[in-house]
């Protein structure tokens, strides 16, 4: 297959628009989801994003990597625009060394109605307002390690295709199906009318063991865990159908939300 290189010299060239300021995590968390666009960051996540039917806009590479970076393409028969470039090019314009070999620029797809994520599922996680993206990729691991149906965030929530949340992910991002409500907490009654009991991993007083809810779980359940520091908001909490939480010994009262995520999704399998 004849490929679409094109060699770059300028950091400054506009056809690279995609590629800038990628460090500054507030203007690319603005600037990606309005421009229909996400970052796949090495040749295993691209590899998967394909595999998930994502759709290429162009990719960043060394002369190193090219040969690797055909090979996949050829897999999926594709010729996107390669910018090829060199570290002394390729650092100033992204902001940091490549060190995965390729940084892909990929059309964002279009999220499903929260409706359409719920048909069918049983388990399901929402995650509150997390601000941490490698958090947030962390969770969506250890749903997709676990078994969970669907991820389902809230609207303030750190986007899960940013370039380091899907890294962290392994690319599970992709894997897992995933939507945003359009509001919260009342999001949370589409749960509810959808026949799901809503569990908030909390450290309320009311709270139920994980241990009793695995013992009997309902038919179908959403686990909801809240941002890092504060957790679940309070109206979340009151909305919630019940609490639950993890025993620990020690003296310690909480673990991290991507700890945690992983400890409720492995409690909860099937």
């Amino acid at each position: 297959m004849g490929y679409h290189i094109i060699s770059i010299s300028d950091p400054d060239d506009p056809r690279l628009k995609d590629y800038t300021q990628l460090t500054d995590i507030n203007l690319r968390s603005i600037r990606e989801p309005a421009e229909g666009l996400y970052m796949a960051e090495s040749l295993k996540i691209l590899e998967r994003a394909l595999i998930a039917g994502h759709k290429m806009r162009s990719v960043l590479t060394g002369q190193r990597w090219l040969p690797h970076l055909t090979q996949l393409l050829d897999k999926f028969e594709i010729d996107p625009p390669i910018y090829l470039g060199t570290e002394e090019i390729i650092t100033p314009l992204t902001g940091f060394r490549l060190h995965r070999g390729t940084l892909a620029a990929m059309h964002r797809p279009e999220l499903p109605p929260v409706a359409e994520l719920l048909e069918g599922a049983r388990r399901v996680a929402v995650i509150e307002d997390l601000v941490d993206h490698t958090n947030v990729g962390a969770v969506f691991r250890s749903a997709a390690a676990f078994g969970v149906d669907a991820v389902l965030v809230t609207p303030r929530c750190a986007d899960p295709l940013y370039r380091r949340s899907v890294r962290v992910s392994m690319g599970t991002v992709f894997q897992v199906p995933w939507t945003r409500f359009a509001s919260w907490p009342a999001g949370m009654q589409e749960l509810q009318d959808s026949g799901f009991r809503v569990a908030a991993l909390t450290l309320a007083d009311n709270a139920i063991s994980i241990d009793d809810l695995a013992a009997a779980p309902p038919e179908r359940l959403a686990l909801m865990l809240g941002a890092e520091g504060d957790g679940l908001s309070r109206a979340s909490q009151a909305a919630a159908d019940l609490a639950v939480t993890i025993p620990m010994a020690w003296g310690v009262d909480s673990l991290n939300v991507a700890a945690a995520s992983a400890v409720a999704f492995f409690a909860t399998r099937p």
